[in-house]
């Protein structure tokens, strides 16, 4: 009887370590999510969703409730996509209110690099440092609602009351002007405008851009949303597969 037990023991811990693996019930499922089941992503599908949301933080930690989008994270995931086959267009969705200037550069510069198709679409908000990003991939749409607050430079905290620090902002602002320039249709005397203008913010100089208006000014190339974004990327893929095999033969 007493081996019989021992032999029962081993098997009672497989047991318990198969109910670990098991996925998570139905319970689980509407606590986190509240409904039962979860649309997933195609296994077949050729495009990947990069989602930059809340705040971008960069150097410096924000506060736990703040949400935020990591560049640590997002730049292994970009560099992931490039080198990944069967990935062949990327669809970046943007709300944010900004953050880090040099972590958004960076973003932007990484997307900007790819040489697979990409599509942005702004929901929501795509503020600050969220505009380079916006206009970094090759096409871009805005929500209707959507918004872009368009401002100069600012720093938080102590500031060293020197020319070198206003030198130092300044050229780190012709960064941001010169990227967006360069990868939309506005030009950089339109892009100052709407940088420096007053009374459109309270208490602050620049301007909110909404939908309509953000194509018009030439920073973003269409207004739609996820279906004509989807369409567009397609699109994108078909010609570029196209253009490839055009060089193979």
């Amino acid at each position: 009887m007493g081996n019989d037990k021992k032999q029962n023991e081993p098997l009672n811990e497989n047991q318990d370590q198969a109910k670990d693996e098991q996925p998570p019930s139905l319970i689980d499922k509407i606590q986190q999510l509240g409904q039962t089941n979860v649309p997933q992503l195609s296994q077949d599908s050729k495009i990947h969703c990069l989602t930059i949301v809340g705040q971008i933080e960069g150097h410096l930690q924000l506060p736990p409730q703040n949400k935020t989008t990591k560049y640590e994270h997002l730049i292994p995931q970009i560099v992931a996509i490039e080198q990944n086959p069967k990935i062949e267009g990327l669809l970046v969705i943007l709300n944010t209110v900004g953050g880090d200037v040099e972590a958004g550069l960076a973003i932007s510069e990484m997307l900007a690099s790819l040489s697979k198709p990409t599509v942005s679409i702004v929901l929501g908000g795509g503020h600050s440092i969220g505009v380079p990003i916006a206009v970094s991939c090759d096409y871009s749409f805005i929500a209707e609602t959507a918004t872009m607050t368009i401002h100069p430079i600012r720093l938080t905290g102590l500031v060293i009351g020197v020319p070198a620090t206003f030198e130092y902002l300044d050229k780190m602002q012709d960064r941001v002007i010169n990227f967006v320039t360069k990868h939309s249709n506005v030009s950089e005397e339109r892009f100052k405008d709407l940088m420096f203008a007053k009374g459109n913010l309270t208490r602050d100089i620049g301007t909110n851009v909404v939908g309509t208006d953000a194509v018009e000014y030439g920073l973003i190339d269409g207004v739609g949303g996820i279906g004509p974004a989807l369409k567009k990327l397609n699109e994108m893929i078909e010609m570029n597969k196209q253009n490839e095999e055009g060089i193979v033969q």
